[in-house]
């Protein structure tokens, strides 16, 4: 069978300009052009769609899926199976959190008593798996089976204090390297309390603190386009202002 644009988008849930937007960046060409001019998709083109969305779903840049589905050692049938394990665990996670919000309801409602530590179980599990899946391989490859394990040990035993404590630095840096910046000066006061504050931050994650990973670590911000977009996100350069402050501070 095959589908025009309009049909193939309402068959995918998918808008037309998406279609044509995947048509000019190369991830999903039409099968053919008619007489007409139209895009006419057939079955090979819908199977590529359904595992561009599947990809999507799961968070996957579309640059990185055009790697992925051009590559000559594409097995469709392995990626599906991926897309199984990878929505498992998904649903997994969003069943962890329906529980905990569940049982937070309920005591609410005083049908049940819910500790502290309770409520921030589900999401301290979720926060592990969410860097699993966007990081895991990578850091595993990095620094070893035993240390991440150790970490994500960490941050689930972590005391409701503790969580609240790291979460109040997460917020002190962004605003604290926000006005840094407007010194200009990596090696000011205000940027090597950035910095400072960058290491109490990893301290309540990382099994030991070492100034060589916590520079390792400043520059991945730079390299990896995840981070960088993270950190630019706050203000365009922040992630090489912030690798130079670590840089400053961890060469003292």
């Amino acid at each position: 069978m095959e589908y025009t644009v309009q049909k193939l988008a309402s068959l995918a849930g998918v808008s037309a300009r998406t279609l044509r937007y995947y048509d000019e960046i190369g991830i999903l060409k039409p099968a053919r052009i008619n007489s007409s001019g139209y895009r006419i998709y057939g079955q090979k083109e819908v199977d590529i769609l359904q595992q561009i969305l599947f990809y999507r779903e799961l968070g996957v840049d579309l640059e990185n899926i055009k790697k992925i589905i051009t590559s000559p050692n594409f097995d469709e049938t392995q990626a599906l199976k991926e897309h199984r394990e990878k929505l498992v665990e998904k649903r997994k996670q969003l069943d962890l959190l329906i529980a905990n919000v569940e049982k937070t309801i309920a005591s609410t409602e005083g049908s049940i008593k819910m500790s502290n530590k309770e409520k921030f179980n589900g999401f301290k599990k979720q926060m592990v798996a969410e860097n699993e899946k966007k990081y895991g391989k990578e850091i595993r490859n990095k620094y070893g089976e035993e240390t991440v394990n150790q970490s994500n040990a960490k941050l689930l035993k972590m005391s409701e204090e503790d969580f609240e404590a790291v979460t109040k630095l997460e917020r002190e840096i962004i605003e604290t390297l926000a006005e840094a910046m407007n010194t200009g000066d990596p090696s000011s006061d205000l940027a090597q309390k950035v910095a400072d504050l960058h290491r109490q931050w990893i301290s309540y994650y990382w099994p030991t603190y070492t100034k060589e990973a916590h520079a390792g670590v400043a520059q991945m911000y730079v390299d990896d386009e995840r981070f960088k977009a993270y950190y630019d996100n706050i203000q365009p350069g922040a992630a090489e202002f912030l690798r130079d402050t670590i840089h400053i501070y961890t060469a003292k």
